[in-house]
């Protein structure tokens, strides 16, 4: 397979071309925000913010020109929720956060409800009373156009494999994929409204509470529609130490009710109280399951404003520091993302990841393997955790309340890490196949910390080490099965990117013929059954009929065979055995009389 991987002159000109165009590792990327700006750039867009239920999209214009009086509007998405039928909202975002307070301020209560009177930034915008319309603020100035029109709708997947099938190549496929399943702008504005919502609710109590999203909503890997992970902190203490005392201490200290249980039953109960509130008074919030005996306590509602799943905890600090981590890795080449969407999109649609939790791998540990695997490239693509702990400055130092040290470097400029590895994203997606296909799961673990395989500290099928939490298994819920299952695939896959990488072109054909064709990443993307190999060492035939233990077998070797006969030292054991005899031979028989008279062992039986 080594010849696969040679780099055809075309390749390497479109992949310069491409690292020109988006910023590779051939063209500098100046004035990318850090994690750390990404977070506070959405969340003021989210306090200039506010939802509008509206009739339909053509409700905009006489929106704006009602809401312009609170202020300035930079920008309006569109946006359904389907139930039994589509309702439609519209994002409107203000120039600034007491605009939006303004516009938020100047609602009233539904009068015809009789539920609790809660201000929030999700409102509906009713008719004007008495045939009255609302007066047209700027008619020389009309409304600007909506930057997106039902903004939360995922591609369909008969317009997505047309898109794939019209691309030049693989390298377009990959990138293509990417591009259409991503989370989208809107998507992480709405996101980041939910949490404004939380924030808000108990904001009078606790001002300095703050709720983070993290996970797959923020770190960049996120696909449309994934749920949404919340950090609720009722401190302004995200871990950073000397956050504290960077203030001047103050003489005058805030009474406090003290917590005389453990600190994990204590949240347990902040959490039940809090899924409270959320299910009676927050407005759009439903279905409230609280989870609170798992190892993370977590809270998990419905958003029907938004639709849009959320899990809030609020001991999950490291989670938060994982979503910074992959947000770095993922800024820091601009194929990192790209191949990690295919490659997950292939386990989805290979059955071996699965929306519920259970004994598959999940997409977390997927994208660790893809971390992982380009960190141990011949020219690495990503550096090892490890090094950019070793770069870690003061400031950079985040300790969790259980004593989780998460420090590492955040300014990537000063580790002085530069990738010279310019291979294409057809061959990165080969090499990755290859590489798991020999891997040995059996006995090394995968560390990210360190950047190379480990000797298995236990007997996990698959064992991926937690890059915060160093004693912690990723993959510790993996089964031996779903193991193997993996092995197989990602051969099965190697074989056929092979011949995808040597036919790096796709085929010739035109108009509906092409549009028909499945090639490169498609051939890929098949339905489970089309599988080349399944593994069926776990499903074994049965080594004995029921049947065989009660039927007595016809004898060809006449009536002197020897037969062999069973005494009995306890009269009431044989009666016992002979009842149980005779009570399975008439079930058989019974089976028998209603099996079909066609079937091959009535034939049998009538002759």
């Amino acid at each position: 397979m080594n010849s696969l991987v040679r780099r055809s002159a075309r390749q390497l000109s479109l992949w310069r071309s491409y690292c020109v165009k988006h910023g590779g590792p051939e063209a500098a990327s100046p004035g990318r925000p850090n994690y750390e700006e990404f977070i506070g750039r959405h969340q003021r867009q989210a306090r200039c913010s506010i939802v509008v239920q509206v009739s339909s999209e053509k409700s905009y214009p006489e929106l704006y020109n009602y809401c312009s009086r609170f202020g300035s509007i930079l920008g309006a998405h569109h946006y359904c929720v389907r139930q039994d039928e589509a309702l439609h909202y519209v994002l409107l975002e203000f120039a600034t956060p007491d605009e939006a307070a303004a516009a938020i301020g100047a609602g009233v209560s539904n009068g015809d409800l009789s539920g609790v009177p809660v201000r929030s930034p999700f409102l509906w915008f009713r008719a004007a009373g008495g045939g009255r319309r609302s007066p047209k603020l700027a008619q020389a100035n009309p409304s600007p156009q909506l930057l997106s029109l039902d903004g939360n709708r995922q591609v369909e997947q008969s317009h997505l494999l047309g898109l794939l099938r019209g691309a030049a190549d693989i390298e377009e496929q990959v990138q293509l994929l990417h591009e259409h399943t991503r989370l989208n702008e809107l998507g992480v504005r709405m996101r980041f409204l939910a949490a404004l919502q939380v924030q808000q609710a108990i904001a009078g109590m606790f001002p300095a509470a703050q709720a983070q999203p993290f996970g797959s909503s923020v770190n960049g890997f996120g696909r449309m529609g994934c749920d949404l992970d919340l950090i609720l902190r009722f401190d302004n203490d995200m871990g950073a130490k000397g956050s504290r005392e960077a203030a001047d201490p103050s003489r005058l200290v805030y009474h406090t009710k003290e917590n005389l249980s453990n600190g994990r039953s204590q949240t347990q109960r902040h959490m039940e109280c809090f899924g409270d509130m959320l299910h009676l008074f927050l407005p759009g919030v439903c279905h409230v399951r609280r989870i609170l005996q798992a190892r993370v306590p977590i809270i998990k509602y419905h958003h029907e404003h938004l639709d849009l799943e959320v899990d809030l905890s609020m001991s999950n600090l490291t989670g938060f520091y994982m979503s910074e981590l992959l947000y770095m890795f993922g800024e820091m080449d601009p194929r990192v993302r790209p191949l990690t969407f295919s490659i997950r999109r292939w386990a989805q649609t290979c059955g071996l990841t699965n929306p519920s939790p259970g004994r598959w791998i999940s997409n977390f540990s997927l994208t660790c393997l893809v971390m992982f695997f380009l960190q141990q490239l011949r020219q690495p693509i990503l550096p090892t955790i490890g090094a950019l702990a070793k770069a870690a400055e003061a400031g950079d130092a985040r300790v969790t309340e259980d004593g989780i040290n998460c420090s590492f470097a955040r300014d990537v400029e000063r580790l002085g890490f530069r990738s010279r590895n310019q291979s294409s994203l057809s061959e990165l997606l080969l090499q990755f196949f290859e590489f798991y296909s020999q891997f040995d799961f059996h006995n090394r673990a995968i560390s990210l910390n360190e950047g190379r395989p480990l000797s298995k500290p236990d007997h996990s099928a698959i064992y991926i080490v937690n890059p915060l939490e160093q004693l912690l298994n990723v993959s510790k819920n993996v089964s031996l099965e779903e193991c193997e299952r993996l092995r197989i695939e990602v051969r099965n896959a190697a074989w056929v990117l092979e011949s995808e990488v040597e036919n790096a072109s796709p085929p010739e054909s035109e108009g509906q013929e092409r549009q028909e064709l499945s090639w490169g990443l498609l051939n890929l993307f098949k339905h489970p059954e089309k599988a080349v190999i399944r593994p069926n060492m776990f499903f074994k035939p049965r080594m004995v009929e029921v049947s065989d233990l009660f039927e007595q077998k016809e004898t060809t070797t006449g009536s002197n065979a020897p037969t062999t006969t069973v005494t009995y030292k306890s009269s009431s054991v044989r009666q016992q055995v002979q009842s149980i005899k005779a009570a399975t031979r008439s079930e058989l028989k019974q089976l028998r009389g209603s099996a079909p008279a066609n079937s091959p062992k009535n034939r049998r039986s009538s002759r």
